[in-house]
């Protein structure tokens, strides 16, 4: 097992197999709201789906609609277990807040620093709880 340790941006707990997302990824457009699944035809990734996996993301492609399918994602329950940014991207984590706010559900959000980011493989089942990531 390895620990490791983020900044947590939004609150939650969430358990499951890593996807790491490696190519920048918008949420508005390149993710169906409807299905989690990734969309972009031109993604390493597309067709991927998000649901119950914690999400390791390296960068994500701007739009500030971005926070609005990831609130969808969440209302519909087809959300990631967790999302780990090497980044800190404000507007996806306003998705993960406003859902807590309306009463959708919690989804963690942790900005990982650039080292602990590398540690996390894909496939890897990983424990997000609080600022804390468990590596099995």
């Amino acid at each position: 097992m390895t620990a490791l340790s983020g900044e947590m941006l939004v609150a939650g707990k969430g358990t499951g197999t890593i996807l790491r997302v490696d190519h920048a990824l918008s949420f508005w457009g390149g993710v169906d709201p409807k299905t989690a699944r990734i969309t972009d035809p031109r993604h390493p990734r597309h067709n991927e789906c998000l649901t119950g996996r914690v999400v390791a993301l390296a960068e994500l492609r701007g739009s500030s609609s971005s926070s609005a399918v990831l609130l969808e994602l969440i209302h519909a329950k087809i959300a990631p277990a967790a999302i780990l940014l090497r980044d800190t991207d404000a507007i996806l984590a306003l998705g993960a807040l406003v859902a807590r706010e309306m009463g959708y559900g919690d989804l963690a959000m942790l900005k990982m620093s650039r080292d602990d980011f590398a540690l996390l493989v894909e496939g890897r089942h990983a424990h997000v709880e609080g600022p804390r990531v468990v590596l099995d």
